[in-house]
């Protein structure tokens, strides 16, 4: 934790904040700077369409593709063990099976 200026304040108005590491801070600032501009609000969401990523249409329901499920990994206890190379091997932690 340490103590820094709090961001966004009205002009002359100087207050201090604990903040709990530098990353939080400068992600603040960066926030800041961004409401400063016009492209985010203070809590950092946009205030207009930026055309990075394509709005969903209404209607059209978002399809996740399909896992695919191998044996249950005795190390682990997920189901991601997959024939590899010609032995078993577990997607999910690296164990090696019985090979042939």
């Amino acid at each position: 934790h340490f103590m820094a200026f709090v961001p966004g304040l009205p002009h002359g108005e100087r207050r201090q904040q604990t903040w709990p590491s530098t990353v939080a801070y400068l992600a603040r600032l960066i926030i800041h700077r961004y409401a400063m501009l016009g492209v985010l609000d203070e809590q950092g969401f946009p205030l207009r369409d930026m055309g990075v990523l394509e709005t969903p249409k209404a209607g059209n329901a978002v399809t996740m593709p399909a896992l695919q499920a191998g044996s249950v990994c005795p190390e682990c206890g997920n189901p991601t063990v997959i024939h590899k190379d010609g032995c078993d091997f577990c997607t999910a932690c690296g164990y090696v099976g019985q090979c042939g």
